[in-house]
């Protein structure tokens, strides 16, 4: 049987990997988890020869393979050059959210040493920045809780999303709390009034009417909302023609309570309409 697809999970240590790894199992691919990186072809020529039901394997690699590691980007071109179809995703989260993680598994983190958890974590980083580079999609996960993250990756992996229509991503962020990383596009809405400085509205998000409509009433609103739906209107049939399977559009506002909430669900509700497959989230929509 044709091998049609290899997923490689790299990533910080807590960010997700695992849960990743049973959710692929689940879609029906054939996971390993820490290979010797060297292997890898060796494995995966084994698969194509020998008849039976695996055409689609995952792979977990991290930072267990110690200096092996530095050996990831030539075997990654060695397996691209076999035309095989490969991507890498590379798991990540806030240095926050891997310090609360570590704590309430108590598991000990693998460079920590005699040294803390936190100088484990940004010698991880250092350490993977190479594969980070070469990733195809980067995995935030610090938003994410477990049931979250699974139904992410099925919306984005399994065979109904890749046979189905491109699954557009809109996501509402604010720039206090970070740039989501998957982003493929990003607008910036702070140009934009606020409505945190209208009392009345401040304690309201942006999914409520009262706030829609003070935005609604705004001339660069209208305007800006226009333009960015314009050129979606443009892009997105031609990513499509690409075959891109995912696009992931963010709005960010300065806290992602009001602005950019309100717009990313206006898009969302739009595109969604005009028969594209949406997912909406508004990331920091209930952070302090």
């Amino acid at each position: 049987m044709k091998l049609d697809r290899v997923i490689v999970i790299t990533g910080l240590s807590g960010s997700g990997k695992s849960l990743a790894a049973k959710c692929f199992e689940d879609m029906g691919y054939y996971c390993v988890d820490n290979m010797p990186i060297r292997l890898i072809p060796v494995f995966i020529d084994l698969i194509t020869r020998t008849p039976g039901e695996i055409s689609q394997i995952a792979l977990v690699i991290d930072i267990r393979e110690g200096g092996f590691l530095k050996d990831f980007p030539e075997i990654l071109d060695h397996i691209k050059e076999q035309e095989r179809e490969v991507t890498v995703l590379f798991f990540e989260a806030t240095t926050e959210a891997l310090l609360r993680r570590f704590s309430e598994t108590r598991r000990p983190h693998p460079l920590a040493g005699a040294g803390s958890v936190e100088e484990g974590i940004l010698r991880e980083r250092e350490i993977l920045l190479p594969i980070r580079e070469r990733a195809d999609k980067i995995i935030e996960s610090s938003a994410f809780n477990v049931h979250e993250l699974r139904s992410y990756l099925l919306d984005n992996f399994s065979d109904e999303s890749r046979s189905g229509a491109m699954l557009v991503s809109v996501v509402s962020f604010g720039y206090k709390h970070g740039i989501p990383p998957d982003a493929d596009m990003i607008f910036d809405v702070r140009c934009l009034p606020n409505p945190f400085f209208v009392e009345d509205l401040r304690a309201r998000s942006g999914l409520d009417g009262e706030v829609r409509r003070y935005l609604e009433a705004i001339p660069d609103y209208r305007e800006y909302y226009d333009r960015v739906h314009g050129l979606m209107t443009f892009l997105v049939p031609r990513f499509v023609g690409e075959g891109k399977t995912y696009l992931t559009i963010a709005i960010g506002c300065t806290g992602g309570r009001h602005r950019s909430v309100t717009m990313a669900q206006a898009l969302g509700e739009t595109l969604a309409s005009e028969g594209y497959r949406v997912k909406t989230t508004h990331r920091d929509l209930w952070k302090p």
